[in-house]
Formats: C-alpha cells, structure tokens, sequence
C-alpha cells in the first residue's frame, strides 16, 4: 500500500450553505406535516402546544452550541461517540455505537423510508390503502436509491440535500403564507382561551416534548461530518446559528397556520395534519400537501444516510467495529463500507413492519447518551481548561442541558411506563457482552483477517486516517 493510501481520508467538501442545507434538511422531515396533533393531545390547549414548539427550539439551539464547543474542541467526526469517547473512555462510547448503528439509526431510516412510501404509493391506490408488500418495496428501493447517491460521491449527496431542502423550504412558506392569510380573515377561534384545558403534569408534558424534539432531531447532525466541514471552527457555529432559528420560527407559523385553518379537536382528528390543511386551505391544488411530505421525507432519509454511515464509521475506526466498515472508496472518497451496512441493517428492519413505536422507544435513549455528551463538556471545562477551544460557552449552558435532558428520559417513563423502556435498557447492556470478548479481548480479530482483505479488494477500499487539518 503506498502512502497516498496511508493517508487516505475524506475530504473537505461540506461548506456552509451545505452545513446549513444538511441540518434544516434532515430536520424538516415528515414531523412538522404529520405529528403536531400529538403535541396537542399530550398537552390538551393550542396555546400550551405552542410554548412547547417554542421551547423545543430554544432548547434544541442551546444544546446545539454546546455541541459546537465540543466539535472546534474535538475536530472529529462522529458526534457523541467521538466525545463520549474522548472523555468517558471506550466502554460508554461502545455502548453508544452499539444502540445507535445496529437499532436507533437504522430503525430512523426504515420508519422515514416506510413513511415516505406510503406516500409515494397512496396515489396508485385511490380507493384504498396500499398493500404492504408495495409500501415495503418501494421503501426498500428508496433505501438502496440514497444508499447508491452517498456511496457515489458525498458532494452529489449534499447537492441532492440542497435541492430538496430547498424545495421543503418552499412548501413550508407556503402553509406559513396561507396562515398568514387566514389570520388576516379574521380566523383566530382557535387562539381565543388559548390555554384553556392545558394539561400541565409532569408526565404529559414531558412525552409533548419528546413528540416535538422528535420533529427537531437532526439539530447536532453537523457534529458528525465535522472531518468533512471546511473551517469547521467558522462554519460550524454560523450553520448552527442560521439553522436552528430558522427552523423554530417556521415550526411555530406552520404550527399557527394549522391551527387558524382548523379547530383543535380537527386537528386531534387528522392523521396528517398538513394533508387536512391542504385540503381546506389550497382546493386544486391540494396535492401540493402529499409532495411536501414525500419531498422533505426523502430529504431527511438522505440527511440521516449521511450522518448514520459517518457514525458507524468513525466507531470501527477507533475499534469499535469490524475495521472494513471504518474503509473509504479509494476513488470517490465515501465511507462505502460504512453506508453499506447502514443500509443493509435499515432494510433488515423493514421486514417486521411497523417501526413508529420503535424510533419513540428509542428517542429516549439518544437523550439518554446526549445526557452523557453534555456530562462529557463539563467534564472537559474542568478537566481540560487548557484544551484549545475557538468557540466556548459559559458553563451553564452544560448543566443546563444535563437537567433538561435527564428530565426527557424520566418524563416519559413516569408518565407513561412501558415495559418496552425496560427492554431498551436490556439490550444495551447486552452491549457489554459484546464489548469485552470482541472488542477488549479482539477474540474476532483472526477470523475476520480473511473476509477484511476480501471486501478490501471487492469494494475498493482502503484504511483511513482522521482529517485534523
């Protein structure tokens, strides 16, 4: 091997109108169009909803400084892994990978893909619901489709995100403008004793919650291509602060317009609330709604694409994984390995059915690890003081943060205990069994020597190297 292959890495080819796109793009997915009515039932008022669209943005825009403190500190990509990594050592930092390669990302990926298909195959099937064998097919082939575009080139993915964040941005205008108009028609019932029925308990509120941030997830997704971000120390507080703002403002008038177009109890009603806004507000041009759906869907199977195979591979990087998956295509520069068992894994799940129940299962898991990637920066404050950091924040932003999100995973177990959360807990901790005869004692090390070599030469692959320049 020469040494122009020695210090193959990925390459800096995301810039800040591509940071900015990723993040909006993989926030801005099928949430805002289909789940407010959640938010609304847990909390039982249009007002009280809307204080909880408001906070998750400003609780999703503080964590994500924090993360921008972590990432111009630690210039890696691979997100809480690395971090958790960096300050809590390799056992954390397994668990995390374990979770989120093999379950919470891919599960992600073929829930957004099955919710995509739907969509995609509703209109072949006007008089009923499409068949499942369809819907999982045409899931599949929009799992295989984004998995090709990642594994070709990463600008031709970040291309692809642009042009449908682009497009999703535009279709959210258009229901912030129709609300606009409504409201200037005199259409504010919905707003007169706006808190009025508010379910205020501990429980409640903190399941609303999670059902919002579950339309805001994405907001730390820069963190795990920092590699790939040029001047990531510039870029990458001035995407966070574009994004997040702008996704909060257009969350909160999207919320707004649904609620001027409909009563609380239509909305409670609808199964996709932007559909139901559609119908009343646009007429003909209806079908406008279920475009916006596939559009920002796909967008964000791409966005998590992206991000999910950086995750896998910067953990068999550090030896978390099998060393093929930490491989990048000698030519097009992509963690090919990576995507592909990414991709794999989503489409094994596609097989049971159902993955809505899941993902929220699993929600509260990444808080629970974005609890430790917090306890990580106050660790690093203290313990590391000296440690070079181009962008800090003040101290209690991180405690902050800790509090908010130890309360996102007691919340929902207090309000509404499942036996399913016990589950959760098991299965990461079967991570431990895993971890020490594979990963501590590399017991799998000989024997995959030969499938490694193999795969080296079929994939055109080969080893990489962090990219600190």
């Amino acid at each position: 091997m020469d040494a122009r292959t020695k210090k193959l890495h990925l390459k800096r080819e995301v810039g800040l109108i591509s940071a900015v796109c990723l993040i909006v793009g993989t926030m801005i997915g099928s949430g805002i169009y289909m789940s407010p009515e959640w938010v609304l039932q847990y909390l039982g008022s249009p007002g009280a909803s809307l204080v909880i669209w408001a906070a998750c943005g400003l609780v999703c825009t503080i964590a994500a400084l924090a993360y921008v403190e972590l990432g111009t500190a630690i210039k890696e990509s691979g997100g809480e892994y690395i971090y958790i990594l960096r300050n809590f050592g390799p056992i954390p930092a397994f668990l995390f990978s374990w979770t989120s390669v093999f379950i919470a990302r891919p599960a992600g990926i073929a829930a957004m893909s099955l919710s995509l298909a739907q969509y995609i195959a509703a209109p072949f099937y006007v008089a009923c619901l499409p068949p499942t064998f369809v819907v999982k097919c045409t899931a599949a082939a929009s799992i295989l489709i984004i998995g090709i575009i990642n594994g070709l080139h990463v600008k031709l993915a970040t291309r692809i995100q642009n042009i449908f964040t682009f497009a999703k941005l535009l279709s959210l205008l258009i229901i912030v403008t129709g609300g606009v108009v409504l409201l200037f028609n005199g259409q504010t019932r919905s707003f007169q004793n706006a808190f009025q029925g508010t379910a205020a308990g501990f429980g409640s509120v903190g399941i609303a919650f999670q059902q919002g941030m579950w339309s805001y997830d994405g907001w730390n997704n820069l963190n795990y291509v920092t590699e790939e971000i040029r001047r990531p120390e510039v870029n990458l507080p001035r995407a966070i602060l574009i994004s997040l703002p702008l996704v909060t403002l257009l969350y909160l008038m999207a919320n707004i317009s649904y609620l001027a177009a409909m009563s609380p109890a239509e909305m409670l009603a609808s199964d996709a609330v932007a559909v139901t806004w559609g119908n009343k507000v646009l007429g003909s041009w209806a079908w406008l709604m279920p475009l916006s759906v596939v559009l920002s869907t796909f967008g964000s199977v791409n966005g998590s694409f992206f991000t999910g195979g950086r995750s896998c591979y910067v953990a068999a990087r550090e030896g978390s994984l099998p060393d093929i998956l930490s491989m990048a295509h000698i030519h097009r520069l992509t963690p090919l390995p990576a995507l592909l068992f990414t991709a794999l894994i989503a489409l094994i799940m596609l097989i049971p059915g159902d993955f809505e129940s899941i993902v929220n299962y699993f929600s509260f898991t990444a808080w629970m690890f974005y609890t430790l990637t917090f306890a990580a920066l106050v660790y690093m404050k203290i313990k590391r003081p000296h440690l070079h950091q181009p962008f800090k924040v003040p101290m209690l932003v991180p405690v902050f943060m800790l509090i908010i999100s130890t309360y996102l995973v007691v919340a929902p177990i207090v309000g509404n205990p499942q036996i399913e959360y016990l589950f959760v807990f098991v299965f990461m901790l079967c991570g431990l069994l895993i971890y020490f005869p594979l990963i501590h004692f590399k017991l799998w090390a000989g024997s995959l020597g030969q499938a490694t070599v193999f795969l080296q030469l079929l994939l055109e692959v080969a080893p990489t190297q962090a990219n600190l320049d």
